[in-house]
């Protein structure tokens, strides 16, 4: 009598060591496959971890999440800043850091840079320059020729400007006289931080107006979810320099 024969089209299917091993495979076996699959084994005694590699991509996570992303970043930001300003410029070593210092930076890059920045500049600039996101995808070369968005851009700039002069500054100060501060009434944070901003603020518009004039010539101009992550670029180097001249 004839046999009919069944063939069986062979399939890759990613095996756990552990279950290779129980179902009468080796565990060396199943740790090859994992491999070739793109995993990483660890073994200790009996016991075996199987780790699978992730596929992470930050631009797909910062356009999908830029609230969050933004938040993370502006915080984990401003705390390598400060600690960059007094361990490496300043030459403190790591048991003299002053970490209630630190804390300001952190709080202020939270709470101000964080959620405030994201807010206006996103969500404020989208219904103040409507066109914008349109004039942010096109190229270069568009972009040098588009006069109605140039102007928006301009507009943008002088906008953020005069919020860096009058929001962010005084609540820079005010953070800053509050965790420094002995008092806990918040009145006596504000009479101190204005009173340091007034003083400063010869310096600190000069400042201003160098660093952040071009800088934001460029922050407004990448894709939008893009904008305030490449702020961020410029803004470590920025904090830097404001814990050193300001941080004391």
């Amino acid at each position: 009598p004839k046999v009919r024969q069944h063939f069986v089209k062979p399939s890759l299917v990613r095996s756990d060591p552990m279950a290779t091993a129980a179902g009468g495979g080796s565990p060396a076996e199943g740790e090859s496959k994992l491999e070739a699959h793109g995993g990483a084994t660890f073994g200790g005694g009996s016991a075996r971890v199987a780790i699978m590699r992730a596929d992470f991509s930050y631009a797909d996570f910062a356009k999908n999440r830029p609230f969050v992303n933004n938040v993370l970043l502006a915080t984990l930001k401003n705390f390598a800043a400060d600690l960059v300003a007094q361990w490496v410029v300043q030459r403190k070593p790591l048991r003299k850091v002053d970490w209630r210092r630190n804390l300001v930076f952190c709080l202020f890059g939270a709470i101000y840079l964080g959620m405030f920045q994201y807010w206006y500049q996103i969500n404020v600039f989208k219904r103040v320059f409507p066109d914008m996101e349109r004039f942010t995808k096109q190229s270069l070369r568009a972009k040098l020729t588009d006069a109605t968005g140039l102007r928006a851009l301009l507009a943008q700039v002088m906008m953020d400007l005069s919020m860096v002069a009058f929001v962010y500054w005084p609540v820079f100060y005010v953070f800053k006289a509050g965790v420094g501060s002995s008092s806990w009434k918040p009145t006596d944070w504000a009479a101190t931080g204005l009173q340091n901003y007034w003083r400063n603020q010869r310096k600190d518009m000069y400042d201003t107006v160098r660093v952040w004039g071009p800088g934001d010539l460029i922050c407004f101009s990448v894709p939008l979810h893009l904008r305030l992550p490449v702020r961020h670029v410029g803004s470590f180097c920025w904090t830097t320099y404001l814990s050193g001249v300001r941080g004391a």
